[in-house]
């Protein structure tokens, strides 16, 4: 049996070439692979994008469905400047922010914006390191490195 490819769909209302070019411009090493003509060139049934190497649809669907939070694509961190990049440029124009790390683009898809050290601390075998953490996390809306770092830190 062939390996499959697994490939996220995201059903937009419409905008999902903006989407696509948005997520492109944002993310290195990333293009439009496929736009899917529609009988109104204006508005493709959807495209295909490669982002850094993850290829995902972007479905122009009609109001029947909406993004939510219950599907989010994470993008995980070195370091706080990437943090700041993700979050940033994925906010432009409209986005959302919420809590521990999260936000919704102007399109309405959900963005996670993790930095490694987050998964790293929170792993940690002292669980009392690991809580103090996870309570700094939750009282933040992007995550600070160096704040997840003082209270791992902390005695």
């Amino acid at each position: 049996m062939a390996t499959p490819t697994i490939r996220p769909f995201l059903w937009f209302g419409q905008n999902a070439h903006a989407a696509a070019e948005l997520y492109v411009s944002v993310f290195k090493n990333s293009r439009i692979v496929n736009v899917m003509a529609s009988p109104d060139p204006a508005n493709p049934w959807g495209v295909e994008v490669e982002l850094d190497g993850q290829r995902l649809i972007a479905f122009n669907g009609g109001p029947h469905y909406t993004l939510t939070e219950a599907v989010s694509l994470q993008v995980y961190c070195e370091t706080q400047d990437e943090v700041d990049y993700y979050w940033d440029a994925l906010l432009v124009d409209g986005g959302t922010p919420d809590r521990c790390g999260w936000l919704k683009d102007r399109f309405g898809l959900s963005w996670q914006i993790i930095p490694k050290a987050l998964t790293t601390l929170m792993n940690d075998k002292d669980q009392s390191k690991a809580e103090r953490v996870v309570q700094a996390m939750f009282g933040m809306t992007k995550i600070d490195i160096a704040a997840l770092q003082a209270a791992y830190d902390a005695e």
